[in-house]
């Protein structure tokens, strides 16, 4: 009778989403997310969790419930439904998001539940969930109250309590606090704003903010967010109709999330309001807002495009303005968001970023005092930070220690442990070997640690392609030809090369039995010192020898 939670990705990570509830022989997963590549992960695309205990027991999977639109709780979603097949639950928006997604990667057999926030309740193998609204960055964002045979639990992945948020539903308190007149064993919570203290600022002050920003622009206005942040778009859309402006999205992401929430409902606008960029040709400058794809500077994206004019339809000109209404970047695309913002300000254009003007963003993760108030209306017995690095579930220990919890009742967790709870009980579980998997194009696991050195040294060091001619009695034909990429500067290469191979040619004739070994060894163990000694470099050496 005993409940197992599993910490599979999610925790010393702000990404990467994954949590699995075990009960009875059965199994129930919460949220399926993809993380970003670090600057360490050269050519890398996604990176996604390992699903090798999932599948290990995949008979055991009754269904997976997802909490909100955010790829690093959806993305690797359409990654675990190629191995296994289990029934999904999701709010409205978040399966119209998952339906587009699913239709990219080619999936077409899955099953979605979709529920009511507001009323919704239903058993899923030995688990009976109640999801109830809160509030987030993107619509539709719930937390979860679940029976499991142990007795209820609370998973409240990402929220702030805004009481007065742009779509107006706020995060409903009346529901949560009464799902929790039940005795609740524990409360998996958000720990990413724990070492904020007071609470995170509402939304609702960022339109003022932008429409005093944009409000004396001349020519066109170029704004940028998160894709999926339906909320910030609706505001930008207000200031637009405020100024006599249409609205052009640009970039697939934002045209089709746009889209869907408009359809839902979630993003209101008069007809005409939003027209298509062919349309836009027909109007001057100044009567558009244009919201652009791409606010971390991602390589590829639209506003990367824009910024260095090798978009195809949309060009920014000097004396435009461009706004950056998104958190900071994350150390994975900060270089390229850097590059995207001087790119602009070089060609003239008035750029606002965070570092630059003050109130384009607010966070969507608590603070203290949404963490706190959340502790009082819960009640748990037990608390398990996610969402954050090491630093934050620390900040949440620290705060929940001084408001009435014991270090026996605060239970800090890496990727792959768990908790069990067994009759009042609760010990730590087996830990489950994980590792990060990455994907690069089609490729899903195929890049590892030594994929990632070698694009390292490739990178940092450059290569060094050494090619030996043999003849039919195994003497070498010739000197050795070296052709280098990315290692010395082409005017000093030359001569450099040369030398060098006429030392590798002496150094490998000493040898009495010239084999493909000798060579290949003497190569890389002359060469890696040679290089070193004259330039303090190590590229990436690669002996080739041909018979003619």
């Amino acid at each position: 009778m005993s409940l197992k939670f599993i910490a599979l990705s999610g925790t010393v990570s702000v990404t990467e989403n994954l949590y699995v509830y075990e009960a009875n022989g059965k199994m129930l997963i919460v949220d399926c997310g993809v993380g970003f590549p670090d600057l360490e992960m050269p050519g890398v695309d996604l990176v996604i969790p390992d699903f090798s205990y999932i599948l290990k027991n995949k008979e055991k999977l009754v269904g997976i419930v997802v909490s909100q639109g955010h790829e690093d709780h959806i993305g690797a979603l359409p990654f675990l439904l190629k191995e296994v097949s289990a029934p999904i639950w999701s709010s409205p928006l978040v399966t119209e998001f998952l339906k587009d997604k699913f239709k990219d990667y080619g999936l077409s057999s899955y099953k979605i539940n979709t529920f009511n926030p507001e009323m919704s309740e239903f058993e899923i193998g030995p688990f009976k969930v109640y999801p109830f609204r809160v509030t987030h960055s993107v619509p539709d964002t719930v937390g979860f109250a679940i029976d499991t045979p142990e007795g209820r639990i609370f998973h409240v992945p990402e929220h702030k309590m805004d009481q007065n948020p742009v779509d107006g539903m706020p995060f409903d308190k009346d529901r949560a606090r009464k799902l929790a007149e039940a005795n609740v064993l524990f409360l998996a919570s958000d720990c990413l704003g724990a070492n904020k203290p007071g609470f995170t600022p509402g939304e609702t002050d960022i339109e003022g903010n932008l429409y005093n920003i944009v409000k004396d622009a001349k020519t066109a206005i170029f704004a940028t967010a998160i894709s999926s942040n339906i909320g910030r778009f609706q505001q930008m859309i207000n200031v637009a109709g405020e100024l006599g402006r249409k609205v052009v999205f640009i970039g697939r992401s934002i045209q089709k999330k746009t889209e869907i929430a408009y359809n839902l409902g979630y993003l209101r606008y008069p007809p005409g309001t939003v027209i298509s960029l062919t349309e836009s040709d027909k109007l001057p400058r100044q009567e558009l807002l244009y919201i652009v794809s791409g606010c971390y500077g991602q390589v590829g994206s639209s506003l990367y495009r824009i910024a260095i004019d090798e978009h195809e339809k949309v060009k920014i000109q000097a004396g435009e303005m461009m706004v950056f209404s998104a958190d900071p970047a994350p150390p994975y695309t900060k270089e390229s968001e850097d590059f995207v913002i001087d790119q602009l300000m070089d060609k003239g254009v008035d750029v606002h970023y965070y570092d630059l003007t003050e109130g384009l963003y607010v966070s969507g993760h608590g603070s203290q005092g949404d963490i706190v108030e959340l502790f009082n209306m819960i009640k748990p017995k037990h608390l398990i930070p996610v969402g954050g690095t090491i630093r934050f579930m620390h900040a949440y220990k620290k705060l929940a220690s001084r408001n009435g919890f014991t270090s026996s009742q605060i239970h800090t967790l890496k990727p792959g442990e768990s908790l069990i709870f067994d009759n009042g009980s609760v010990k730590m579980g087996e830990k489950i070997s994980v590792k990060a998997v990455l994907v690069h194009g089609l490729g899903v696991g195929d890049v590892g640690k030594v994929v990632l050195g070698d694009r390292a040294i490739l990178g940092n060091e450059g290569v060094v392609v050494v090619i030996y001619k043999l003849d039919k009695s195994g003497q070498i034909v010739g000197m050795p030809e070296i052709i280098s990429r990315g290692f010395v500067f082409e005017k000093i290469s030359k001569d450099f090369l040369k030398e060098t191979s006429e030392r590798l040619r002496r150094q490998i004739t000493k040898n009495k039995d010239i084999k493909r070994s000798v060579i290949h060894g003497v190569t890389m163990d002359y060469l890696g010192k040679f290089f070193f000694q004259k330039t303090g470099r190590r590229p990436m050496i690669l002996p080739v020898v041909i018979e003619v």
